[in-house]
């Protein structure tokens, strides 16, 4: 049987697995409080995408966006998520305030957290929102305080790394949005939207990681 890849608009509030520990230890147990029933029915993967034995690449947090490729190849699967073939991921972020070109440059030549120093990344200043749906539910902002949206182009993916990045500069992130794995984009599907990719895509994917495996 042929090996299935699919690329996924996860939306927000969203697990990036197919099932929730905590639907498990509900099911176990009847002591559970309010907060921890509520969160044992949390959506996941499961509840939009019925394709058997296909499995994410990768991670998005609970509270992130964007795009996830999901697939049946183990052995693809291992490695889009080795760090050695450094494919790009990109991010639009919106952050509170307007960054500076010094905040700028500093996450483009990579900052430390957590004791560890992010790689070198591509980041630019949008020039204006770009043309996403709204989030449901909308962020919190506060009406004194500005906005702006940056693009971030990493070639790694520590937990909460880009939002951890931000913070480090001093702009705290609102919203998060991965519209870029390598040449695979986000256009053309809406949050909770999945599709097939092309045989084109695949063999782009495949020559790509190729490519960088020789490196």
């Amino acid at each position: 049987m042929p090996h299935r890849h699919l690329l996924f608009y996860k939306p927000y509030d969203v697990l990036c697995q197919f099932t929730d520990p905590l639907a498990d230890v509900a099911n176990s147990s009847n002591d559970l409080s309010a907060d921890e029933s509520s969160a044992s029915t949390r959506a996941t993967l499961k509840d939009y995408i019925s394709v058997p034995d296909v499995y994410a690449v990768g991670r998005l947090d609970r509270d992130s966006e964007g795009l996830l490729l999901l697939t049946s190849d183990g052995r693809l699967q291992h490695r889009l998520s080795d760090p050695k073939y450094e494919h790009p991921k990109t991010y639009w972020v919106q952050v509170e305030r307007i960054p500076d070109e010094t905040a700028l440059q500093q996450l483009r030549q990579g900052v430390v957290i957590q004791g560890y120093r992010t790689r070198p990344a591509k980041v630019r200043l949008l020039d204006q929102e770009p043309d996403l749906p709204p989030r449901d539910p909308p962020i919190r902002f506060r009406k004194s305080v500005p906005t702006a949206w940056i693009e971030i182009t990493l070639t790694e993916g520590k937990n909460r790394q880009v939002r951890r990045m931000t913070a480090a500069v001093g702009y705290p992130t609102l919203r998060l949005v991965r519209v870029a794995i390598a040449h695979l984009h986000l256009k053309n599907l809406a949050p909770g939207e999945w599709r097939d990719l092309t045989s084109a895509e695949i063999n782009l994917l495949m020559k790509t990681l190729e490519t960088r495996r020789k490196r």
